[in-house]
């Protein structure tokens, strides 16, 4: 073979690519742990820990009582609480029985010696037979009510006259008024007339009469009458790993 066909080719060094490389997921690491006392994280700082203490023998001689006994309500731990304690005597045997009188055999009225000041009607005097003032129903007042008032004014007085028979509907009852006969007087005649509105005629602006297209009628999608084909889309294809996305510049 000729010596042109072992040349060897020089071999670069290739950048290594952070994409090529694998490492361990998170639960890989084991960090240590910030809780108890053991094993704890020695870059963390600890709060102080307590631990319950041993339980002491007891002596098997001790035969105190428990707290079934009854200790007073009034007793402390210093002694009595000093309150002051009463009790009921007994009832004392009386020498002879109790005569106290009841409150019906008091008669405190009968007991004053000077004379209670009394009072009564005297008789009438004949001076009152002479009086000659009218009583209140001789004055005679003459009304108001009325149109004969004499000097006072008086409102206007209104009388009703009679029905007559003749030419009413008693002689023929279909000249009877019916509902629709009466006239419905207008409240604002003897009311406040309140402001009133009208409308006006419709108004039209000048346009065109010609025929307008519809939004239906346009088809945007057959665009090859003034095109080669109609636009199409699709997706983008898939980029490698190892490709280093470059922003774009903008001027």
């Amino acid at each position: 073979m000729p010596p042109s066909a072992y040349t060897a080719s020089p071999t670069t060094a290739k950048m290594p690519i952070a994409a090529m490389m694998r490492g361990p997921g998170p639960a890989k690491y084991g960090l240590p742990s910030c809780l108890g006392h053991e094993h704890h994280d020695i870059r963390k700082g600890k709060s102080p820990a307590f631990s319950f203490g041993r339980r002491v023998v007891t002596n098997a001689s001790n035969h105190s009582p428990g707290p079934a006994y009854m200790v007073p309500a009034r007793m402390t731990r210093r002694g009595g609480d000093g309150a002051p304690a009463y009790s009921l005597h007994g009832r004392t045997s009386m020498a002879k029985p109790l005569c106290t009188p009841a409150p019906g055999h008091y008669a405190p009225e009968r007991k004053s010696t000077t004379k209670v000041s009394g009072y009564s009607f005297g008789m009438r005097t004949r001076r009152f037979n002479h009086d000659s003032t009218p009583a209140p129903n001789n004055y005679n007042i003459p009304s108001c009510v009325g149109s004969g008032v004499g000097a006072r004014s008086s409102a206007p007085a209104y009388s009703m006259t009679g029905r007559s028979k003749i030419g009413s509907f008693h002689e023929d009852l279909r000249n009877t008024p019916g509902p629709g006969s009466y006239k419905t007087i207008v409240p604002a005649v003897y009311k406040y007339k309140s402001p009133a509105y009208s409308m006006n005629a419709r108004n039209y602006l000048p346009s065109d009469n010609t025929q307008k297209p519809g939004p239906g009628t346009y088809k945007p999608e057959k665009v090859i009458n003034h095109k080669a084909i109609a636009p199409k889309f699709s997706f983008g294809v898939r980029h490698s790993e190892y490709m280093a996305l470059m922003p774009a510049c903008r001027e």
